[in-house]
């Protein structure tokens, strides 16, 4: 799609009495946003979702305080291209196409902006986004190099461990190198502690911080305090999970961990917001909880991610923060919000006018008390540009699209594959991609799709119907 930044006006973003034209003539308070995300973190994978396997408290009070975008999307179902394009706002195919591709150092990050506006930026944790080739044995002693690190005043993290109880990460902050190490305590935890002192040392200057987790990404092993709290024989599988009794036995041993990982992910958003309250910061700071991609766990018969399936490429979104609370807002939207609409909507929350090289919307104004966006996507656009080829994953590149309305329509190579009405079959159990009767559906969506291909300076080649 063309650019669709929304303009933006500095009394949406700040109560009037702070803004320039105020009589005192004080200027606009900056507002702090912090990404707290996780990888691998399905859509439906939380309390206030109705899933009843997992508890998740502070993540539902985000979603009670804020506005919470149910049909949020990552629409490359992937570590690496997906974090490229949460960083630059660039779609997959112009920015990081595949997995272990590195990120492009020409292309401007989220980091820039919020640095020239006079902010502190962070970033803390898994970056996965400098190339690093995991066959390789020295992966997690890679040290990302400064010039590759996304433009972050501050950086810790690593590029990509998958050993939360061994978790190495290395960095600067500011000037100061930090020095290869192991992290002291489960991974969550302690990146959570660098998290924290950086709100503690930055807590009177206007900053952007960014935590990246791994977990509840594989291998799903928490800590013995949430590991006790679940019991793989007590899980409820969703009725697209396949009676196949490997299958099943597989999905209910993962999902024991994955949930005890999503557990202790949501205390540590509790703490975040426990320090921002102590330090009187809460009604100064956006919070946007997402994650990556999600995670099959056996519906469909997939384990993972790569699919198109709802449970890859649907997404906790929830926007938290000084205008959310108390002001009656309807606390849920429809809008299918994708990963290159992440930078430019922290940065529109922040009253920064995103670069011309984002391709993302800013759905910052459905943020506010009475925001709204003129002519807002119809869509997401999914994509698998290079596939992985890892089992058990799709291995053929595919283009798609979710539309505001809940279809789904997924084409390979000259080929339809997928086409749901998720309004009546939410767990997309009845393709209708052959259907005869669903054959004006499959045109239009086929139509549509051709544009996002088009709009976007894409290349693929869809079915000619």
């Amino acid at each position: 799609m063309p650019n669709q930044h929304a303009t933006t006006r500095a009394d949406l973003f700040y109560p009037q009495s702070m803004t320039a034209a105020s009589t005192n003539d004080t200027p606009a308070r900056r507002r702090n946003v912090i990404w707290v995300f996780g990888d691998q973190h399905r859509g439906a994978a939380l309390s206030c979702a109705g899933d009843p396997n997992v508890s998740t408290p502070n993540i539902d009070r985000l979603a009670a305080e804020g506005v919470w975008f149910q049909n949020a999307v990552m629409g490359f179902p992937l570590c690496c291209p997906c974090r490229g394009s949460l960083l630059t706002g660039v779609y997959p195919h112009r920015c990081v196409p595949g997995h272990q591709h590195p990120l492009p150092t020409d292309l401007p990050t989220v980091a820039q902006p919020f640095n020239d506006a006079g902010y502190h930026t962070a970033y803390i944790g898994k970056w996965h986004l400098d190339g690093a080739q995991e066959a390789s044995k020295d992966l997690v002693h890679h040290i990302v190099p400064p010039d590759r690190r996304g433009g972050f005043k501050t950086w810790i993290g690593y590029e990509n461990n998958n050993a939360q109880f061994h978790c190495f990460a290395h960095g600067h902050d500011g000037p100061n190198p930090v020095e290869h190490h192991k992290l002291p305590r489960f991974e969550t935890d302690a990146l959570t502690d660098l998290a924290l002192q950086q709100i503690d040392t930055h807590r009177d200057e206007p900053f952007f911080l960014a935590l990246s987790v791994q977990p509840p990404h594989d291998p799903y092993t928490a800590p013995a305090e949430w590991m006790q709290r679940h019991r793989p024989a007590n899980i409820r599988l969703p009725p697209n999970v396949p009676v196949t009794p490997r299958i099943r036995e597989q999905a209910q041993r993962e999902l024991a961990g994955y949930y005890a990982l999503i557990e202790n992910l949501d205390h540590n958003l509790g703490r975040i917001r426990q320090r921002l309250e102590n330090h009187g910061l809460t009604d100064d700071t956006y919070i946007i909880f997402f994650s990556d991609h999600g995670d099959q766990h056996g519906s469909h018969g997939h384990f993972r991610k790569m699919t198109p399936y709802q449970e890859s490429i649907h997404v906790p979104f929830i926007v938290a923060g000084p205008t959310n609370r108390h002001y009656g807002l309807t606390h849920t939207r429809d809008h299918c919000i994708n990963h290159v609409d992440v930078a430019p909507t922290t940065l529109g929350l922040a009253g920064i006018t995103p670069p011309d090289s984002m391709a993302g919307t800013d759905y910052s104004p459905l943020c506010q008390p009475g925001g709204n966006l003129d002519a807002p996507p119809d869509s997401a656009y999914l994509q698998c540009v290079i596939p992985t080829g890892h089992p058990p994953s799709i291995d053929l590149p595919w283009r798609g699209l979710l539309t505001r309305d809940r279809w789904k329509y997924v084409a390979l190579e000259g080929q339809p594959m997928m086409l749901f009405n998720l309004n009546e079959d939410p767990y997309e159990q009845t393709n209708l991609a052959w259907h005869a009767h669903a054959a004006p559906h499959r045109k239009r969506l086929n139509d549509r799709l051709q544009q996002w291909i088009d709009d976007t300076d894409d290349t693929f080649a869809l079915p000619d119907l």
